[in-house]
């Protein structure tokens, strides 16, 4: 899986893609516009972290690549590479019960904490790449 090299980028259909954990230093892009919301990545082999609009949306440790990242009301969606096993955090509705879906095949449903926070581990093979998608109940 190609990391995105520009950090940060929109895809014609309508999703976001941003990360590149090959990079051995922090680097950062921010001031992104997207559908009037401004966007914010900081990248590296250590982790990866999108804000928008100053506020949080998505990280991970060790860092990995998003792919076509969809966010809506009621589900997320994107593709997650990284060079081995991940685990990603995303800002979701607070105390509020989702399923999630990994590789199309549900890995059940968790809780979010008080602050919206979910929190999921992925196991990945080096440099292999799976669908995630978080539903609301």
């Amino acid at each position: 899986m190609a990391a995105v090299k520009e950090l940060l980028r929109a895809e014609s259909d309508g999703t976001l893609s941003f990360g590149d954990y090959t990079l051995a230093s922090k680097t950062k892009k921010d001031d992104f516009e997207f559908e009037g919301d401004i966007y914010k990545v900081k990248t590296f082999s250590g982790i990866t972290k999108l804000e928008k609009n100053g506020m949080f949306v998505y990280e991970s440790v060790p860092g990995s690549t998003v792919e076509n990242f969809r966010e809506t009301e009621d589900e997320v969606a994107f593709t997650v590479s990284a060079p081995g096993d991940v685990q990603f955090t995303l800002e979701l509705e607070p105390e509020s019960e989702y399923e999630v879906f990994i590789g199309g095949n549900s890995a059940g449903t968790m809780n979010t904490n008080l602050s919206g926070k979910l929190s999921v581990s992925v196991e990945l093979g080096a440099d292999q790449s799976t669908e995630i998608k978080v539903a609301k109940c």
